[in-house]
């Protein structure tokens, strides 16, 4: 009976996953606006309402020209509402010039080399017993792992956000958009 439970929650995680996998099945929207793929990470990016502040960001660390290159990256793209949640004044204080290296890692720390879709992660999920470790461009890593049929992605000091948009695929990689913002230890 546990086996088959299981076997159905897997089931049930890949298909909602699955969801605007693929792009000939169904138009992919984020904050609003469609997301193609033949469009890259930034060309996408800038369509969406719900990621105004991660575009300003990536601006002011001087990122666009990368991930506007071939990659491919995947790429945790936190909603306004996840920088809006950080405390009072760190946006702010993160978009100073004076802190563009700080930013810098904070962005890329939600950046993972190559292409990794939905099904790709939950692969990883479960040959890595549950977990799966992922090296960022940071230098740094998040884990991803499952929770109440959910893929959750945690942070180097244990915090985790909930992938709420999976694959969202883009002509130079691939976006899962996150509700909270991923920092590295």
């Amino acid at each position: 009976m546990q086996i088959r439970f299981k076997r159905a929650a897997s089931i049930a995680l890949a298909a909602s996953l699955a969801i605007g996998a693929a792009p000939a099945m169904a138009q992919v929207m984020v904050g609003g606006a469609p997301m193609l793929p033949t469009k890259d990470i930034i060309d996408n990016a800038v369509n969406s309402k719900d990621h105004t502040t991660l575009v300003a960001a990536v601006k002011a660390a001087g990122l666009v020209d990368t991930l506007k290159g071939a990659g491919p990256f995947t790429v945790f793209a936190p909603t306004n509402e996840a920088f809006a949640a950080l405390p009072d004044g760190t946006v702010d204080m993160l978009l100073k010039p004076e802190n563009k290296a700080k930013l810098t890692t904070v962005l890329t720390y939600h950046v993972v080399p190559g292409k990794i879709d939905a099904a790709t992660l939950l692969k990883q999920i479960k040959d890595g017993g549950g977990m799966a470790s992922l090296k960022t461009v940071a230098g740094g890593a998040l884990t991803a792992k499952t929770a109440n049929g959910k893929v959750m992605v945690v942070d180097g000091n244990g915090n985790a956000a909930t992938v709420t948009i999976a694959d969202v695929v883009q002509s130079n990689g691939v976006i899962h958009v996150v509700d909270k913002v991923l920092l590295p230890k």
